[in-house]
């Protein structure tokens, strides 16, 4: 089922999500990998304040390349989710709504998403050329000495991803195999 959706996410928004859908998200998003998400946990376990606000917000798992000219960022694809697995049920139970990237996750991770009534996005790997058409602005907002790894603030319109584990913990990557296996 095909789904538009705003963020950052409304409880009613991820309540109507469900694995399988292909969704469109369209309005502030952010992104971070590997090193800002080892940074947000140190300050986490030091008693310091993050630099965002994780109540209903979504974290894209990604690194972009450089902006060519008149364009507000390069090529966007997602990175490998489970780099994150570590310290993403932290930022779940601090109200992060969603996380879009790419392949499986822990099991902390899916306890926490259904502990959250949160949800997992996939973006396509291999195609951020064509994801980036759907960032309208980008700005770095908080640590900007890790380069690409920065926390960008993002704002998309109508940005394509697919719900691989919604917040009852149904993940398509289990239930895909599964349905492919009883059809032969």
């Amino acid at each position: 089922m095909d789904q538009y959706i705003s963020a950052p996410l409304l409880k009613k928004d991820i309540e109507n999500l469900h694995c399988g859908d292909y969704v469109y998200i369209t309005g502030t998003i952010y992104t971070a990998r590997d090193a800002a998400h080892k940074r947000m946990y140190e300050a986490l376990m030091s008693g310091e304040s993050l630099p965002l606000d994780m109540k209903n917000n979504i974290i894209y798992y990604m690194g972009p390349s450089p902006a060519r000219e008149g364009k507000p960022i390069g090529s966007a694809g997602p990175t490998t989710s489970s780099r994150m697995d570590k310290y993403a049920p932290s930022l779940l139970d601090l109200g992060l709504a969603g996380m879009i990237g790419k392949g499986k996750r822990s099991e902390e991770v899916k306890a926490a998403v259904m502990r959250n009534g949160a949800v997992y996005f996939a973006a396509v790997g291999g195609a951020g050329a064509l994801l980036s058409k759907a960032i309208t602005a980008s700005e770095v907002i908080a640590y900007d000495d890790l380069g690409t790894e920065a926390i960008r603030k993002l704002e998309v319109k109508n940005f394509p991803v697919i719900v691989v584990m919604d917040k009852d913990g149904n993940n398509l990557y289990e239930t895909a195999v599964r349905e492919y296996c009883e059809e032969k």
